[in-house]
């Protein structure tokens, strides 16, 4: 079996970026997708803060340009699901859905994460049937309808500004009082006419109706603990993200799903390094994705490096040695 320099888990900014900087290494990287290449960024309508686009691009559009940019250098892509990974022996293994079994020198794990469900009756019976978690997907098919988003980030606001392209009103439930969203979208959302909100309340159930797809939903007032049925035909949620780091439980150290890492992107695994939002629980941002994704390849650089001079045992003790390094 041919042994690999560098398998990148993940394919959203942090996994391009990383094949980009590695490939530009000659380390000849492997890149595995994952189910949705590019990960939440393919399903971002516009995004207005990466620098160098002042005018904004889409977001699968600058997957497109990171793909593009990643494979000129030399970066393979499969297309293909991580299923198992084994970080106990050297070198790595790496397992996939499509049954295949790879070996690594190293490893950049950039799996990033998925939207959270709100865990009530009705969601999961009613996903794909006015349930979605994704605007820019789904927007389109709720032309002239009533929806309701759900959250008061930027992502509610954000995917709630977008849907009133399509839909006749959009209604926002939030449980608080006012919105944790960037003051400037919080602005543009509350001047759209087409947009009203729900405070103090949480969604209890989603209810179908006589065609089997979403009706309304049940409210709960927070404060007074009134519920009541509130009609809408999609209902939209963005209440955050869950890591996606279940296939790494008991290979490296972890927080609340997350995997940790020191400063430069090292995992407790010598030779094992991660970036974005699998790691990264408080900035969550294309940018700095982009940022985690260059110093994991970079480190992973380094690492191969000690490795052909030293060996693994030998690279392996002297990081295990350092305090920077998760335990």
């Amino acid at each position: 079996m041919t042994v690999e320099n560098v398998i990148i888990i993940g394919s959203g900014p942090a996994g391009f970026t990383a094949g980009l900087y590695t490939s530009r290494a000659q380390l000849k990287p492997l890149l595995i997708t994952g189910n949705e290449i590019g990960g939440q960024v393919a399903l971002t309508y516009e995004i207005e803060n990466y620098p160098g686009f002042p005018e904004g691009l889409p977001g699968p559009e600058l997957v497109e340009k990171f793909q593009a940019q990643a494979e000129r250098f030399g970066t393979r892509i499969e297309y293909d699901y991580v299923t198992e990974v084994d970080f106990q022996q050297h070198p790595f293994v790496v397992r996939t859905q499509s049954g295949q079994e790879y070996q690594a020198k190293s490893v950049i794990v950039s799996t990033g994460a998925t939207p959270r469900k709100l865990q009530v009756p009705g969601e999961a019976e009613l996903t794909g049937r006015g349930v979605s978690y994704c605007a820019t997907c789904d927007g389109f098919f709720f032309r002239d309808k009533n929806v309701v988003v759900i959250g008061g980030g930027d992502s509610a606001l954000e995917e709630g500004l977008f849907l009133t392209r399509f839909a006749s009103k959009v209604t926002v439930i939030h449980r608080r009082d006012e919105l944790r969203a960037s003051k400037i979208l919080q602005k543009r959302a509350f001047a759209n006419e087409k947009m009203q909100f729900i405070w103090d309340s949480v969604v209890t159930g989603i209810n179908a109706g006589d065609n089997d797809a979403v009706a309304s939903v049940t409210l709960k007032n927070v404060k007074t603990e009134e519920e009541y049925e509130f009609p809408t035909e999609g209902v939209f949620i963005f209440i955050g993200h869950k890591p996606n780091g279940e296939i790494f439980e008991g290979q490296l150290a972890m927080k609340y799903g997350y995997v940790l890492t020191d400063r430069n992107m090292h995992t407790s695994v010598p030779g094992v390094f991660a970036a974005g939002e699998i790691q990264d629980n408080h900035f969550r941002q294309v940018a700095t994705s982009v940022g985690q994704g260059t110093q994991a390849a970079m480190e992973a650089e380094r690492f191969l490096a000690e490795l052909e001079d030293k060996g693994y045992e030998k690279v392996k003790a002297e990081l295990l040695d350092s305090e920077a390094v998760p335990a």
